[in-house]
């Protein structure tokens, strides 16, 4: 039987915007999100955060706190994410692609200037669940 996978998205703040990712691979390819990824075992949802953003960004964070969840069918991925949305504030590094077989490019936005095409819709349902993010 196939369950959903957890996943989590880190909003990393600084100066008033967030870091977004152009992502390829897996799924959602050349679709932009911000970082993440799959929940290890045993790992609580800050360390995954913190080590996603490591590790995807090559930047470190602070602050780390649970934002909202989601429930993302991705029917034409044949994937189901429980996505997890946490927030943070950038601590320290600089913002660089340490994992080019997964981002092509990253910019930092804000959700006036969100950049297109978003990955759909994990975004549609953070959309639902926060409405006042995007206002």
């Amino acid at each position: 039987m196939k369950r959903p996978a957890v996943g989590i998205a880190i909003f990393i703040h600084k100066d008033g915007k967030f870091v977004m990712n152009k992502r390829i691979g897996s799924h959602a390819s050349g679709k932009w999100s911000v970082p993440g990824g799959h929940l290890e075992f045993g790992e609580s949802l800050e360390e995954c955060a913190k080590r996603e953003t490591l590790e995807e960004t090559g930047m470190n964070i602070k602050n780390v706190k649970f934002l909202a969840l989601t429930n993302d069918v991705l029917a034409e991925d044949d994937k189901h994410y429980i996505s997890i949305w946490m927030t943070a504030d950038w601590a320290s590094g600089d913002c660089k692609i340490t994992e080019p077989d997964k981002c092509t490019e990253q910019m930092w936005a804000d959700f006036q200037s969100l950049p297109e095409p978003l990955f759909e819709p994990c975004w549609q349902n953070l959309r639902k669940v926060k409405p006042d993010l995007f206002v």
